[in-house]
Order: C-alpha cells, then sequence, then structure tokens
C-alpha cells in the first residue's frame, strides 16, 4: 500500500484513535503501544494531516505536508475569536 492509499484508508475516526495514540502512548482501550507501532501511527497521523488539515493548530502539519507554526499572538486571536460560546464560572460569586 503506498501513502496516498493509506490516507485515502483513515476515516476521521481512525485519524482520532490513532492521534491518541500518538499523544498518550496508549490505544483508547488502553493498551500500550510499542515504540514502532508509535512510530508507524505517528507516519500516518502526519500523512493524514498533510491532506486534511485545513486549519493547522499551533505546531501541526497543514495541508500540503507543510508544517504550521502559529505564533502566540496568532493563537491568542484564534481562541478570542471563540469566546463567545464559553461560559466563565466565578466559584467565589455568591448566588
Amino acid at each position: 500500500m503506498d501513502a496516498e492509499q493509506l490516507i485515502d484508508a483513515i476515516t476521521p475516526e481512525a485519524y482520532e484513535r490513532l492521534l491518541f495514540a500518538v499523544e498518550t502512548g496508549k490505544w483508547p482501550e488502553g493498551n500500550v503501544l510499542s515504540q514502532q507501532q508509535r512510530d508507524s501511527c505517528m507516519q500516518a497521523v502526519m500523512l493524514y494531516q498533510s491532506k486534511h488539515n485545513a486549519e493547522a493548530q499551533h505546531m501541526t502539519v497543514a495541508q500540503g505536508g507543510e508544517i504550521s507554526f502559529k505564533s502566540k499572538a496568532e493563537l491568542k486571536k484564534q481562541f478570542q475569536a471563540g469566546q463567545e460560546d464559553i461560559v466563565r464560572v466565578n466559584p467565589n460569586e455568591e448566588k
């Protein structure tokens, strides 16, 4: 299977499982990955991101295979734009 076929075979659900495995070193069920499995998962995640990651986060692979680095100012602006969905609770405030 070549890289293009691999990318096309990865569903969004499979990508989330692979990403979780790379980030935590475990499958969602709790089984630990070997170093070889983690390396393979990381390659699959990067290939998937290079094709499907239209809105790359701070240090990810964007569409086209470019590594995306966002500055703190860009990230702050991105997060502030979505603040209308955030509920803020003050635990010291009386009801």
